[in-house]
Parts: C-alpha cells; structure tokens; sequence
C-alpha cells in the first residue's frame, strides 16, 4: 500500500497494542513514522517492519505526560522528518479500583497519560500543522468515553475528556483545513483489556482498529472532522 507515500506520522504509545498495530499500518501505507513510548528498550512497531521500512521509521522513549520530553520528541521528529502529516495520539494506562479506593496520584497518573498527554503532543506538533494549513490528528479514546463504566472511574473520565477535547479542537481547526478525529473502540484483545476488565475476552484485534486509523489517516474526506467512531462487535 501507498497511501501515505511521502507523509509522515506520529504515533504515541507505540510499543505495543493498538498504538503498535497502528504505527506498523501507517508505516506499510508508506508513512515515515515516529512512534514513542515511556521506555524505548522494550519491543516496538519497528519489529513488525522489514529493514527497509525500518530504516525510514523512528522508536524514541517519550512520556507523554511531560512537557519538556515531548517537546524534545517534536524537535526529533521534525529534525528527521521535518513535521508531522498526521498524529496519533494513543498512549493510554488503565486503572481499576472502585472510587474509593482510587488513590489519588492513580486518578492523576490516569488523567495525566490519557487527556493531558494527549493536550500536550497535540500542542507541541500543531503549530506546524497550522502553518502548513494541513493535518490529520487521530485521538484514542473508548467506548468508555462514551458510557460509564463501574471500577473504572478515572479511565472513563479521561476517555469522555478526550472526546470533548476532539469535538472542540475540531472547530477550533476547521478553517485551518486540519481534521481532528477519534476513535471509539470497545474491547480489543490487548494486555490493557485484561488490566482494566480481567477475565474478558474479545473478539476484536488491534488490526480492527488499525485499520480505522488508516482511513482518518490517508483517505477520509477533508470534511470527516470532530467524529467520534466506534469500533466494535
């Protein structure tokens, strides 16, 4: 596939999970992408790639919920790349505790890696979106950020922020002719399921959702701004 020739991409917790599934897509679409994640010596997109691919495509260690490092990554990636074409922005953590239990410092972490991170890479790689007058930025967030959830008060408090946070940058950036999107999956056979719901099984991979990201990635119409997709059975 083609589709993505000559573009590059940005991918936030692509070590594994959806965020992997979604680098490699967008990398086999012929994006040069940067993927992150908190630590950078684990296993990544990069190993679902052949050499060639590889050599066009960088895993940096970035934690999205820090100003100054993802500021750093931004720079990295545009000394490499020269901007992002499109951004994913997916690093996510799930916490499971009724509300009171909920440590506070967790019910931060959680908000911290999902919404905040979100803001703050959206905000580092915008303003050359901007000044190119194009841009595709791709928000995870969850059928959780739709509905409630019993035991996963701070993950579903995130996931509702991120939708909000779609809804509202999408107008903020309509006339600038760049698209915010999210996607809503549901359950999907990741280590994160089995954190968040133990014992759940899904019928639904990470490819699904993928697959969705290509879509608001390369080929969905410039009108397609501010939705929120659900995925899944």
């Amino acid at each position: 596939m083609t589709e993505l020739a000559g573009r590059s991409a940005v991918v936030t917790g692509a070590s594994r999970g959806i965020g992997r599934a979604i680098a490699a897509s967008l990398a086999n679409a012929g994006a040069r992408v940067a993927g992150c994640a908190r630590r950078a010596d684990g296993g990544s997109f990069l190993d679902d790639l052949d050499a060639r691919q590889r050599t066009a495509c960088l895993f940096l260690a970035c934690d999205v919920r820090d100003g100054e490092q993802v500021n750093r990554f931004r720079d990295q990636v545009e000394a490499a790349f020269g901007g992002a074409d499109v951004l994913v922005n997916n690093a996510g953590i799930v916490a499971r505790a009724s509300l009171l239990s909920l440590a506070e410092d967790t019910w931060n972490d959680v908000l911290a890696t999902n919404l905040t991170g979100t803001f703050l890479v959206t905000k580092a790689f915008l303003p050359a979106m901007r000044s190119r007058r194009s841009g595709r930025i791709i928000n995870l967030s969850s059928v959780a950020g739709r509905t409630g959830t019993p035991m996963l008060s701070a993950y579903c408090a995130a996931k509702h922020g991120v939708v909000g946070l779609t809804r509202s940058l999408a107008e903020e950036l309509r006339d600038d002719g760049i698209q915010v999107n999210a996607i809503c999956p549901g359950s999907v056979d990741t280590q994160m399921l089995g954190q968040g719901m133990p014992g759940a099984t899904s019928k639904m991979t990470t490819h699904d959702v993928a697959a969705v990201a290509l879509f608001l990635a390369s080929t969905a119409p410039v009108a397609l701004t501010g939705a929120c997709i659900d995925v899944f059975w």
